[in-house]
């Protein structure tokens, strides 16, 4: 057994030994400065007593989570269940909350609370945050309080809320950061925790620490989205794997005469090289895999006064035109550069292309000007549109 896995034995054990506790009619407390038990759920009416004594968060996500009538819940280490009985209430009989944990005398606490509440929409599952027991794209929620800092492998646990997550679902968290440098140890910073939540294919995520006063790591609420889009298809992030499939995609869009000046597509060294590494996405047919279209951007300077403006490049496959995945892949790209500070998005277009031109145009854009027979093409001279869009929310 390797020292992660020890360690994660062992946070496993220390809460089986609070929920031996809670399950004997004590109140558990674990020990820690961070911990705020049933404080933050004061205004919920509704909170089961049972549960709130064994509470052992360190906040409220359910007042970052937003749910609805409906809705399928998934909490994260779920505990002594608290959460997945107000999630229960909140989603209605026609929602479901599922609880996961690790820990059998917790699950086990769990439902004995589920029953005392009456609470017929709830399922607890037995496993570890780091492999959701759960099919893809089967949640519309994932919250989790104080639980994901524990984890050894915390970006796992991102890729693994995003893969339960439906297109558009959501990502509501309480959490402990660290001051940064974080340094070795358990304790991401904000930053290193959105930053994560980016990779994991996330294109929304703010983390705001509360108690910065405090001694210690702080606690925080974390919000994030996974990106909407059509369906049968989910928008995730680009992977090495994706390469042929990548370079196919850009190769049919050059061959319609429209896309690009380039004839034909680049290696995948060129290809890796060049475009931004954090604001590459797919959208993929969600049965098979299969790209079917693509984003991504390259840097316009190597200057730190424009670190903020980007060339962007959208490719669908010509036999997916239609289906709204550049929308839905444009969309997703602005939520990720506006999340990481990115200010300008700037393409250049063929005053032919009056489909990219009016996608544009809806995603804010506007026309900056037009550079006159700036290339050659196929033995002609050609016109490019400057397209700009200034975000709103950053840089300004």
């Amino acid at each position: 057994m390797d020292d992660t896995e020890t360690d994660t034995e062992a946070v496993v054990e220390r809460y089986s030994e609070l929920a031996r506790l809670a399950l004997a009619g004590g109140a558990p407390r674990d020990g820690g400065e961070s911990c705020s038990g049933a404080a933050p759920y004061l205004d919920e009416d509704d909170a089961p007593e049972a549960a709130l004594r064994a509470s052992l968060g360190c906040g409220n996500p359910l007042a970052v989570a937003d749910l609805r009538p409906g809705e399928t819940v998934l909490d994260l280490g779920s505990g002594g269940g608290l959460d997945v009985l107000l999630s229960a209430r909140r989603v209605g009989p026609d929602g479901t909350a599922y609880g996961l944990d690790a820990s059998v005398a917790m699950l086990t606490l769990a439902r004995a609370n589920a029953a005392e509440a009456g609470a017929g929409n709830v399922r607890f599952l037995h496993g570890r945050i780091e492999d959701v027991p759960l099919p893809d794209a089967s949640v519309d929620v994932v919250i989790s309080n104080c639980v994901i800092n524990l984890a050894a492998d915390k970006p796992r646990v991102l890729a693994e809320a995003f893969r339960v997550l439906r297109p558009g679902g959501r990502f509501g968290v309480a959490d402990l950061v660290a001051d940064p440098p974080a340094g070795p140890g358990r304790y991401a910073t904000a930053e290193e925790y959105r930053r994560d939540l980016l990779a994991a294919g996330f294109t929304t995520a703010a983390v705001t620490p509360l108690d910065r006063a405090a001694p210690g790591p702080h606690s925080a609420t974390v919000r994030a989205a996974k990106p909407a889009s059509p369906p049968g298809t989910v928008i995730r992030p680009m992977r090495a794997g994706d390469a042929a499939e990548v370079l196919a995609v850009y190769q049919a869009g050059l061959d319609t005469g429209g896309a690009g000046f380039e004839t034909a597509a680049p290696s995948w060294e060129t290809f890796d090289r060049v475009k931004l590494p954090g604001h590459r996405h797919v959208a993929a047919d969600a049965a098979s895999g299969e790209v079917l279209g693509w984003i991504a951007a390259t840097p316009v300077s190597d200057r730190c006064v424009y670190a903020g403006v980007v060339e962007h490049s959208v490719y669908i496959h010509p036999g997916h035109h239609g289906r709204g995945l550049a929308s839905a892949l444009l969309r997703a790209f602005i939520d990720s550069t506006e999340t990481a500070g990115i200010w300008t998005v700037q393409s250049g277009v063929f005053p032919e292309n009056t489909a990219s031109l009016r996608l544009h145009a809806n995603a804010g854009f506007r026309v900056v000007g037009t550079r006159e027979k700036i290339g050659r093409h196929h033995g002609r001279w050609r016109d490019v549109v400057l397209l700009e869009r200034r975000s709103p929310a950053t840089g300004t």
